[in-house]
């Protein structure tokens, strides 16, 4: 018989956004394998602009997902006092929300953020005697210490402490995005339930919508006969491009060498007008989600970087990594932490994040190589992405995890 799942993740990116989608991902895939899964999430997210709806929430039915969004208090920047209020709303709302038009659940999943839906959690767990499952798709609140840059003692921070620790005491399991959570957790509050990890995916609905870039796009912003090395994705302050655009800068006497930067963001003019003077940096717009893979498909070497941190002490998974390797480039990145699938699958190269000599050496050790040597290292990436990260296949680790005992579709 086929179980039901509910999935509770205030921020979860649906079909057609440009952020998000793993949960939406793996729901489909658990929905295509013959079980019921329920989303419940939120129309209010600073990434992505929702349509508004009358009433408290409204449910429909998304590609054999059922989803149920809540409305929740609508605000403006990641770090805000709105964003905080908006936690709770979403909480009281789902609190409020009537369930028996809902098909009762076998499992629960709470995927952070927010930390405070593991009350909810707790509380369904107890209402419908299900598994309750605490996904971690981002450490807090680690993540507003190290890179947020508040304070231990920030009453915040603290009480977000003492949630996080809760959750990771009171789960039947814990799934993380990142490889090496278990460590963190044990950290926190020593023995704990079992950890696991179902990291970013990738669906064959991307590789099938993909789709060529417009000649002009092509014209405007794409070198003719430079090695290219592209960074491609959010222009911000956690994709820590200071450490490329130095390297760039060390790096202008090499003009067969071009650094092209595609994407926008908070930062994108800062960094144009610092590099202003750079004939080996350029900036172009970013492209729709279709068109990502022929960006990187055209350059020759894909670069990304993370700043110094303890948050990558448990590993990353990130949407990027996806995406490049697809693309069959090698792969470049600053990055000090835990070992990733770039290094299991021999599909790049980390040097120390921040260290822009070693940069500049790594990345000239790529041009000296052949077009075979590096095509070699590419397909290597795709190749195992393709064996080992699609959906479909991670949906079914989910699942082994998630269920309370074995249910076939």
């Amino acid at each position: 018989m086929s179980a039901c799942l509910w999935y509770i993740s205030k921020y979860t990116g649906l079909p057609g956004d440009r952020v998000g989608e793993r949960s939406f991902e793996l729901l489909r895939a658990m929905a295509r394998k013959g079980h019921h899964c329920i989303l419940f999430t939120s129309n209010s997210h600073h990434l992505i602009e929702r349509p508004g709806f009358d009433g408290s929430h409204r449910t429909e039915q998304v590609e054999g997902v059922e989803i149920c969004r809540l409305k929740a208090l609508k605000y403006r920047g990641a770090k805000s006092l709105g964003r905080i209020l908006s936690w709770f709303h979403f909480e009281w709302r789902l609190w409020r929300l009537p369930k028996k038009g809902f098909r009762k659940p076998d499992t629960v999943i709470v995927s952070s953020l927010s930390l405070l839906t593991i009350f909810n959690g707790l509380f369904l767990r107890r209402r419908y005697g299900c598994r309750l499952i605490f996904e971690v798709r981002d450490i807090w609140p680690l993540t507003l210490i190290d890179e947020g840059g508040f304070s231990p003692r920030n009453p915040l921070v603290a009480a977000l402490g003492m949630v996080e620790r809760l959750a990771y005491r009171r789960s039947d399991a814990i799934i993380g995005t990142m490889p090496n959570l278990a460590q963190h957790v044990v950290e926190q509050i020593g023995p704990s339930p079992p950890v696991y990890c179902v990291p970013m995916g990738l669906s064959q609905e991307r590789i099938a919508a993909a789709e060529p870039l417009p000649p002009d796009y092509v014209a405007a912003n794409i070198p003719e006969g430079k090695f290219l090395v592209c960074h491609a994705g959010t222009i911000g302050i956690t994709n820590a491009l200071d450490t490329l655009l130095n390297c760039a800068r060390a790096m202008r006497d090499q003009r067969h060498v071009h650094f092209l930067i595609v994407g926008d963001g908070d930062l994108k003019a800062h960094y144009q007008a610092i590099c202003s003077d750079l004939l080996n940096v350029s900036f172009a717009p970013a492209v729709p989600k279709t068109m990502v893979q022929d960006v990187l498909e055209r350059c020759d070497l894909l670069y990304f970087a993370v700043h110094m941190s303890r948050v990558w002490r448990y590993g990353q998974s990130l949407n990027k990594v996806i995406d490049y390797m697809l693309a069959g480039r090698p792969i470049l990145a600053s990055y000090s932490g835990y070992p990733s699938m770039v290094d299991e699958s021999g599909g790049g190269s980390f040097v120390p994040a921040g260290d822009v000599e070693a940069l500049r050496a790594e990345i000239l050790r790529y041009v000296e190589m052949s077009a075979v040597e590096r095509s070699a290292i590419g397909t290597a990436a795709r190749d195992w992405l393709l064996r080992n990260r699609t959906y479909d296949r991670l949906a079914q680790d989910y699942l082994r995890i998630a269920l309370p005992a074995p249910i076939t579709a």
